[in-house]
């Protein structure tokens, strides 16, 4: 799901955050409407999603079905293929996950966790990999109430970390939750960079590359810096900037199609794969799901500290 207007929300209430973050909720509600497609069709699947979105958005959806299904074609049409693109993130995201903890993962920092909930559903974490969630404050504070109502209590083995990327240095309170800069740590930062401006971003990867051993690596996903700053001459494009400027929820940070790759060598990373919208199609959505488009405008990548 994703935008419309222009650019009338001034720099001044952009840059003042209030309450949880909408966009945390609308990839939730993602989250729940794969998970509800049968186990051969869905590509992903989280049992804790349907507890970070609004119950009366469900009840609706679920009394009004055809009005949810009018919804959602809207929304397709608006931003084609965005919607399969998320879902394949989620998936691709998960499997990143599942075979770092194969190759000796030992620390995972999920940066901008939002509702993230891979460090309750991925087995093989707990009791082996120390997790911090770091995230905004008004948006982590609705998390741990939601984690105590789901769980009846904090699981022990996730350490909340407070933090505005945009005024507070995330690596000083990281540190000062335990964050052991000698573990093979792995960085997951879903659907957040393009919400954080430059500067923002280069003191997070500088962090990273810094603070983290030898073979510690990245995972995150942008979008092209045309569609960030509206130049973007695809219709789509142009629908997903204006819409998260509406919600108030713009767009800081995107990198210019093809440069990945030197954008992150020149900050110290190395084994860069940059993962097209073609690639996860191909991955993902065969056999019964060989219909489903993806938005070329959404692309992953992952890199390791050298």
């Amino acid at each position: 799901m994703q935008e419309p207007t222009s650019l009338t929300v001034s720099n001044e209430a952009n840059n003042k955050r209030k309450g949880s973050s909408k966009m945390a909720e609308l990839i939730a509600l993602h989250r729940v409407a794969e998970s509800r497609k049968s186990e051969s069709e869905r590509i992903c699947y989280d049992p804790y999603a349907v507890y970070f979105v609004d119950p009366e958005t469900l009840a609706f959806a679920a009394s009004n079905p055809e009005k949810a299904k009018e919804m959602s074609e809207y929304y397709e049409r608006l931003f084609p293929g965005l919607a399969n693109s998320i879902r394949a993130r989620v998936k691709y995201f998960d499997d990143f996950v599942k075979s770092s903890l194969d190759e000796g993962l030992e620390q995972l920092v999920i940066l901008g966790a939002g509702y993230d909930t891979r460090a309750y559903r991925i087995e093989g974490l707990k009791g082996k990999v120390r997790i911090f969630e770091v995230d905004h404050p008004d948006t982590q504070s609705v998390k741990v109430e939601k984690i105590k109502n789901i769980f009846g209590f904090l699981p022990d083995h996730v350490t909340y970390v407070p933090v505005d990327f945009e005024t507070e240095n995330f690596g000083e309170r990281l540190a000062a939750q335990g964050y052991d800069r000698s573990l093979k740590t792995l960085f997951l930062m879903e659907g957040l960079i393009m919400y954080i401006p430059p500067k923002a971003v280069d003191e997070t990867l500088s962090f990273v590359v810094k603070n983290s051993c030898k073979g510690s690596a990245i995972l995150f996903d942008y979008y092209p810096e045309s569609l960030v700053d509206g130049s973007c001459e695809l219709e789509a494009g142009k629908n997903i900037h204006n819409y998260l400027v509406q919600i108030e929820e713009p767009l800081k940070f995107g990198i210019r199609e093809g440069e990945v790759k030197t954008f992150l060598a020149e900050r110290g990373f190395s084994q860069i794969h940059n993962v097209t919208a073609e690639e996860y199609k191909k991955m993902y959505f065969h056999g019964i799901n060989k219909n489903r488009e993806v938005s070329s405008l959404l692309f992953f990548v992952h890199a390791v500290t050298e």
